[in-house]
């Protein structure tokens, strides 16, 4: 990712005078009502169709757009109907993850760019078909890229900066942690919830995919892991509610992945990333501590961690004084999108790819899909053999193979 990609000043949109992007936003649920009010900050970009096979949810997100000043988007049962029918440049897939492949090759096939709501999909059969339609669409100006908001924060930022400069030094190690809630009611709310067919996954899939996006992008190439999930405080659900990993990347450095949806009432995301020079930690999206020696021999600097090394995160984030954000209900304003929608206007504007990529994208789920064969073979499995499809006909489960539990018995075919 380029530094113009991650401007956080502006809509940093090359040729906003020009014509309305006109979007259709699919799927009208919570995330769809997200990627709403994230788009409402761009002038530019006017969402004429929603489509949802839930007429009562598109009508009622249409009430709320016009309710809140903007032209009344039609609606439609599907996504065929809307391009049809309706102007459409931009396509927001923002159905349950299952569906999302498919839906973003139906409006790359109709040249639409498209932004893909984490994650890619459930699974990867679809990825190479994907990838190819991905970059022959780039090649005509199409973008094409996948929600990862998280790397337009001002915390991540600074400490993929530092990275990118060897501030850190080696980078040895990361510790990333999802410490989340979620109630029974939240997975009994809708069918799909809590299953591997169109959740594709638990705590690790949908609560923490950003945060192994964030690894991946701050220690660079996977190559092993080796994982145990588990499904501990929860009913009827297929899916795992905690997991631990333990991940080698191809640098050398070494990391542990823990997410968990049974973390009553709630804690924070915590990412880690320690060097040979440098240090920083990413808690609840805020910068909660940096340093970095930025000296030849880090002897010659204070060695004593937190206590004695210094925090030097205010300096760092005075950076962008201006992006600053207090935390407010995501659909009313959705901070990490709108980051990320001014790199993606501003490259539909440019006809460049965006920062985040569908690449991208395709290997974090590759990490998660070997998360989950590593905990039910009970081994350690290979980033490259997944992907390469070592493992296409696996059937996950929460646990391991050997383990006789009626939630281990559920898994299907991710």
């Amino acid at each position: 990712m380029t530094e113009e990609n991650l401007s956080p000043g502006g809509s940093g949109v090359s040729g906003a005078s020009g014509a309305p992007i006109h979007a259709a936003i699919v799927g009208c649920g919570v995330i769809g009502r997200t990627h709403a009010a994230a788009v409402r900050e761009f002038p530019e970009v006017v969402i004429t169709a929603l489509v949802d096979e839930i007429a009562e949810a598109s009508e009622a997100l249409a009430a709320k757009i016009e309710d809140q000043g903007a032209p009344k988007p039609a609606v439609f049962l599907t996504l065929a109907e809307a391009i049809a029918a309706a102007p459409v440049d931009l396509v927001i897939v923002a159905t349950p993850s299952g569906l999302h492949i498919q839906q973003a090759l139906e409006a790359l096939d109709a040249g639409k760019h498209v932004v893909i709501e984490k994650p890619l999909d459930v699974d990867l059969s679809r990825a190479d078909e994907i990838i190819v339609a991905a970059k022959a669409a780039e090649a005509k100006g199409l973008v094409a890229t996948v929600i990862s908001q998280h790397r337009f924060d001002p915390a991540s930022r600074v400490v993929d900066e530092a990275r990118r400069a060897g501030r850190f030094g080696t980078l040895t190690s990361a510790v990333a942690s999802v410490s989340w809630w979620r109630s029974q009611g939240y997975y009994d709310s809708g069918a799909w919830r809590g299953t591997w067919a169109m959740d594709g996954g638990g705590a690790i899939m949908n609560q923490g995919v950003h945060t192994v996006d964030l690894l991946l992008w701050f220690l660079g190439r996977p190559v092993e892991i080796s994982a145990k999930t588990a499904l501990l405080a929860h009913e009827g659900v297929e899916v795992e509610d905690t997991a631990v990993a333990t991940v080698t990347f191809e640098s050398g450095a070494l990391a542990v992945l823990h997410a968990t949806t049974a973390a009553y009432p709630g804690l924070t995301v915590r990412l880690q990333v320690m060097g040979s020079k440098g240090s920083a930690v990413i808690d609840n999206d805020d910068l909660a501590y940096f340093h970095a020696s930025d000296a030849a021999d880090p002897a010659e600097s204070s060695a004593m961690g937190i206590l004695g090394g210094g925090n030097q995160a205010a300096v760092e984030l005075a950076k962008y004084p201006d992006d600053k954000v207090e935390a407010l209900d995501p659909t009313v304003y959705p901070a990490g999108h709108v980051r990320q929608y001014r790199d993606i206007v501003a490259a539909i504007r440019a006809g460049r790819p965006a920062g985040v990529t569908v690449q991208d994208a395709v290997t974090a789920l590759a990490t998660v899909r070997a998360l989950y064969v590593s905990a039910t073979l009970g081994q350690p499995v290979l980033i490259a053999d997944v992907i390469a499809g070592k493992y296409q006909n696996v059937e996950v489960r929460t646990g391991s193979a050997g383990a006789d539990t009626a939630s281990h018995r559920q898994g299907v075919s991710a």
